[in-house]
C-alpha cells in the first residue's frame, strides 16, 4: 500500500514539522511507501496553480489519503486552508497540541483583540507606537483561537508540543497497515516512576524556580512525587506520550521539573484547570495560593475553556 500525504501549517512554529523530520531512519524506511504531494515546509507548492496565477477563489491542494495539519486556527486564511485540506484528504490528522487543543497561542483567548493589538502595536516597552495594520491583503482575525476539530472534522489527534516522533511513526504505519494506531491513553502520572507517599503536607504551592527535594545523581524512582512536594505538576491531568514508546520517564520529570501539560488533557473533553484543582486539593495544597490559575490551561485554551467576556457570544 502507498499513501499520498498532504501537510499544512496554520498558526504554528514548525516544531511539529521538525518532529516529522526527527523520525530519522524510520522516515527513510517509510518514504518508499509515501508520496508527499503538498508540504509547504519543504516544497514550494503554489496554492493557486503551478504559477500561482490560477483561480483565486479555489485553493489547489492535491488530493491525498492522509492530511497532516499543525497549528491552531486564528484567521480567515487558516480556516480556508483547513477546509480545503478536509475536502481533499481522506484522513485528516491534527498534528501537535496547537491543532488538538489550541496550544500556547490559545492563551490569547483570555484577552480581547483590542487588548492584543494595543499591546503589540503601542504598549510594548520596546515598540514605537503605530496604528493597527489595515492592509486588505492581511486575512481578518476570527473571534478567537480555535482547535482544528472546532472547525472541521478530525479523524486522528496527535497531541504534543511537539508530538513525539514515535507517535507520528505509529500513526503513519497504522494507516499503511490499515489498522487502528496504538497511541498513549494514560496520564503522565500513570507513567511517572517517582516515589509516592500519599498526601503532601506543604499547604502552599511551591514555585517551580525552587529545586525539588532530591539528591544529585539520585535515580528518579527515588525522588518523591513533585505534586506531593507541593510543586504545580500537571501530570494528573495531562496525557502521557512525551517519552515515546520506549517506556522512559516523562521528559520534564527526567529533568526534575514538574509536567507543564504540553500533551493536553488526558480526557478528550477534560478541563485541566478544574481537574487539577481537585488534584491539588486532594494533596493538601491551598488552591487559593495559585498565582496564575488561567496558566493551568497554557496548552488547552481552545474549545471555549479560556474566554474573554467579549468573546463569549462567539463560542460555537
Amino acid at each position: 500500500m502507498r499513501l499520498r500525504v498532504a501537510g499544512e501549517w496554520l498558526g504554528s512554529c514548525a516544531g511539529c514539522e521538525m518532529a516529522l523530520l526527527n523520525l530519522g531512519q524510520t522516515l527513510l524506511d517509510l518514504l518508499p511507501r509515501l508520496e508527499f504531494v503538498h508540504l509547504p515546509v519543504l516544497v514550494d507548492h503554489k496554492y493557486f496553480g503551478p504559477t500561482g496565477a490560477g483561480d483565486p477563489g479555489r485553493l489547489d491542494i492535491p488530493a491525498a489519503e492522509v492530511g497532516l495539519i499543525s497549528g491552531h486556527i486564528r484567521n480567515a486564511e487558516h480556516l480556508e486552508l483547513a477546509r480545503a485540506m478536509r475536502a481533499r484528504c481522506r484522513v485528516l490528522i491534527a498534528l501537535g497540541t496547537c491543532a488538538t487543543h489550541g496550544g500556547i497561542p490559545a492563551l490569547a483567548n483570555q484577552f480581547s483583540d483590542a487588548d492584543i493589538l494595543e499591546r503589540y502595536y503601542r504598549d510594548g516597552a520596546t515598540t514605537d507606537p503605530a496604528p493597527d495594520p489595515d492592509d486588505p491583503v492581511l486575512p481578518p482575525l476570527l473571534s478567537r483561537a480555535f482547535a482544528l476539530d472546532e472547525q472541521v472534522k478530525v479523524d486522528l489527534s496527535l497531541p504534543g508540543c511537539p508530538p513525539h516522533p514515535d507517535q507520528i511513526a505509529e500513526a503513519i504505519t497504522a494507516l499503511l497497515e490499515d489498522r487502528p494506531p496504538r497511541l498513549p491513553s494514560k496520564s503522565v502520572c500513570d507513567t511517572c516512576p517517582t516515589r509516592r507517599e500519599g498526601k503532601g503536607a506543604v499547604g502552599q504551592v511551591r514555585r517551580s524556580l525552587r529545586n525539588p527535594d532530591h539528591q544529585a545523581g539520585q535515580p528518579i524512582s527515588e525522588m518523591r512525587c513533585l505534586l506531593e512536594q507541593g510543586f504545580l505538576c500537571l501530570g494528573p491531568v495531562t496525557r502521557a506520550g512525551c517519552a515515546g514508546s520506549l517506556g522512559e520517564a516523562p521528559r520534564c520529570l527526567v529533568a526534575r521539573t514538574p509536567c507543564r501539560g504540553c500533551y493536553g488533557p488526558v480526557r478528550a473533553a477534560g478541563n485541566p484547570m478544574l481537574d487539577l484543582l481537585n488534584a491539588l486539593a486532594s494533596n493538601g495544597l491551598d488552591i487559593k495560593s495559585l498565582p496564575d490559575r488561567p496558566g493551568l490551561l497554557r496548552f488547552a485554551g481552545a474549545h471555549g475553556r479560556l474566554m474573554h467576556p467579549s468573546r463569549r457570544a462567539a463560542v460555537r
